[in-house]
């Protein structure tokens, strides 16, 4: 699961170019954790980047 369910923030795709520039496939994913947030006075797991966590974009429980 590397989606962010606040943002949205997902995978990325491009190449990773050697120094004789000979390419392969690349994937770069998001650091995305597991928390427990409060959603509608309620708690909640849900997977958040670390970019939302720190910008306080979600509560934590």
């Amino acid at each position: 699961m590397a989606k962010c369910d606040i943002c949205g923030k997902g995978v990325h795709f491009g190449n990773n170019v050697s120094h004789s520039h000979r390419r392969s496939n690349a994937i770069w994913k998001p650091n995305v954790k597991r928390v427990k947030c409060v959603v509608n006075g309620g708690n909640k797991r849900l997977h958040v980047c670390t970019s939302c966590l720190r910008s306080g974009k979600v509560e934590r429980a």
